[in-house]
């Protein structure tokens, strides 16, 4: 039987572009000679949807557009595509087209409300196990968080003999999500007996990004095909479902276990894909380790580092392209996050797309002149020069008065960066550029950053990345470009906001190395102080580092969205209050 994923980029709410996407695919598929064509899940919509879904009129051509691409299916192939459903209610769904129409609808089970998922506000749980029969193959259906969970409508399939079980998915990316996916569902494939197909949506949606990584598992849990990461494609695998009999009549366990349903069994009419044909024949053009489907297209997966940097990519060229933007505008301070913001834009949007801004100061070291200059010419991308000392000198002078007396202090420090907050705004509302903000998460945790000055924009491009993953992913990218992008004065210099005389971030902050794993054990991992100083950090950088992070809390709700990359970010991941007096008492 032959399977193609189509593995597509949709935008939410565009669902007459989304059909002609899925069509475009469709027939590519068939020119292959697919019998069974699979799509990401709500395909018609774009995922997230969110709102969108409490307008009827919204419901309405979904629907519609389901009818639309199931009259372009002929008879003797099937395509699982998502949609939206209505029926008293609305349902994350699935539907079976072929010969035209459509034959089945499946309602999602499971359907996560967690993290960065809020599907309960808009869907009602689906119920049953469909099974589709293709010719002599029997294929399980579900959609994405289905088959997370060990029971469910995967395992009441493969009771009810399905041999190969499709999951059709839009399963946001944060860094290695790719790798424990795959895991589970390796699992799911060597204790079911069957083939996992795993169909993914690939792109960007706000601060989401989809990476694809559509994969094929054999009945033992080996992974025979993977798709591309961060891009659209088209992966297709042949596919023996005798052989999950094989192994099924090998393996005793399932006979211990009885379905608590009986699955619907849904007739494909016409189609007949070439299960009969001897294994062995078969095998032999695939097989080069002794597996039926040995030999199959496996993408190789991207390092950490590497992921990272293509999920930015995507998901900020996906914002502008989806969006109608056309070019973006940033500040260059020579330093290690405007260089990286700077590259993931020119590959995003094109270097001929972006335009850099020095905007020194008269604490703005030579060197760091240097390093913003060989970066704009590194990257081939057009710069200006706009000094901030007239502007500073003025704002001085009318806060004399109310200043008078008073030792400068971050009051001076913080209107140097909004006098260039500023004139980036000024350029992006005289030229129609977007300002990209290139704040890190370390900063955006513990509050470094100036409301109005450098947190200032439309979209912020590293503020979910740690500032240790951004010095090793400005690595990735000189090492695999084979050059130097980011020169290496940048990535060895201390960092510095440069915004009085010898100002070090260490001034005001525990290093990095020290800081990040204490910021991921109490933003992402939710530890308390005790549990974070029994791991062997220092008290004192503990109280301090957490203490910093409850009080910025209104200033991370008043920055721009920016791309998600860990496995809880700020935002639609993290929700705590801005008035908020819980303080964790500890026993000393």
């Amino acid at each position: 039987m032959k399977v193609a994923l189509a593995q597509i980029n949709t935008v939410v709410g565009d669902v007459w572009g989304n059909v002609e996407k899925a069509t475009d695919a469709l027939r590519r598929a068939m020119d292959e000679g697919a019998d069974l064509v699979a799509f990401p899940e709500l395909t018609m919509t774009g995922y997230p949807p969110e709102d969108l879904l409490l307008r009827p009129s919204f419901i309405r051509d979904n629907l519609d557009a389901l009818e639309e691409f199931a009259g372009r299916v002929p008879e003797g192939i099937a395509a699982a595509i998502g949609f939206v459903d209505l029926n008293g209610d609305l349902y994350n769904s699935c539907a079976v087209a072929s010969g035209g129409k459509v034959l089945h609808r499946y309602h999602k089970r499971y359907l996560p409300n967690y993290g960065v998922f809020d599907e309960n506000r808009y869907f009602r749980e689906g119920a049953g196990a469909p099974i589709l029969k293709l010719g002599d193959a029997l294929v399980g259906l579900s959609i994405c968080e289905d088959i997370w969970y060990p029971g469910g409508p995967a395992r009441e399939q493969a009771l009810g003999g399905a041999g190969v079980l499709l999951n059709v998915s839009a399963s946001p990316y944060h860094r290695l999500k790719g790798q424990s996916r795959e895991r589970m569902l390796s699992v799911r494939a060597s204790d079911y007996g069957c083939y996992v197909i795993f169909c993914n949506l690939a792109g960007g949606q706000d601060e989401l990004v989809f990476d694809g990584r559509s994969a094929v598992f054999d009945p033992e849990g080996h992974i025979i095909a993977r798709a591309k990461q961060f891009e659209e494609d088209l992966l297709l695998v042949d596919i023996h479902p005798e052989e999950a009999l094989v192994h099924r009549l090998h393996d005793p366990r399932p006979r211990k276990e009885n379905s608590d349903r009986e699955p619907e069994i849904i007739e494909i009419p016409g189609a007949e894909p070439e299960t009969s044909a001897a294994l062995a024949g078969k095998a032999g053009n695939n097989n080069r380790d002794g597996r039926v489907g040995a030999g199959l297209r496996v993408e190789a997966a991207l390092s950490e580092e590497g992921e990272v940097f293509e999920a930015l990519v995507l998901g900020l060229g996906d914002y502008f392209r989806k969006n109608g933007f056309s070019r973006a505008v940033l500040g260059l301070s020579g330093g290690i996050d405007s260089a990286l913001g700077a590259v993931v834009a020119a590959w995003a949007l094109g270097p001929e797309n972006v335009t850099g801004v020095l905007m020194p100061s008269q604490y703005t070291s030579e060197a760091s002149n240097a390093d913003a200059y060989a970066l704009v010419e590194n990257l081939g991308m057009d710069s200006r020069v706009v000094p901030i000392g007239p502007a500073f000198d003025a704002y001085k002078e009318m806060l004399s008065e109310a200043f008078e007396g008073l030792q400068e202090d971050e009051t001076e420090e913080n209107i140097q960066s909004r006098i260039r907050g500023n004139i980036l705004m000024a350029l992006s509302n005289k030229f129609g550029w977007i300002v990209l903000s290139t704040g890190n998460k370390s900063e955006a945790s513990v509050g470094y950053s100036t409301l109005y000055g450098d947190t200032a924009g439309g979209f912020s491009v590293i503020r979910d990345v740690p500032k240790t993953l951004v010095y090793r992913v400005c690595r990735y990218v000189n090492e695999t470009k084979g050059r130097e992008v980011i020169p290496d004065s940048i990535l060895t210099k201390e960092p510095s906001a440069e915004l009085r005389e010898d100002q070090r971030d260490t001034d005001s902050l525990p290093p990095y190395d020290v800081l990040d794993p204490i910021l991921e054990a109490y933003v992402e991992e939710d530890k308390g102080i005790g549990e974070i100083i029994a791991a062997g950090f220092d008290e004192e950088d503990v109280k301090r580092a957490i203490s910093l992070v409850d009080r910025a809390e209104y200033k991370r709700r008043q920055v721009p969205t920016g791309i998600k990359v860990t496995a809880r970010s700020f935002g639609r991941d993290r929700r705590m209050p801005i008035t908020n007096r819980y303080r964790e008492r500890r026993e000393e």
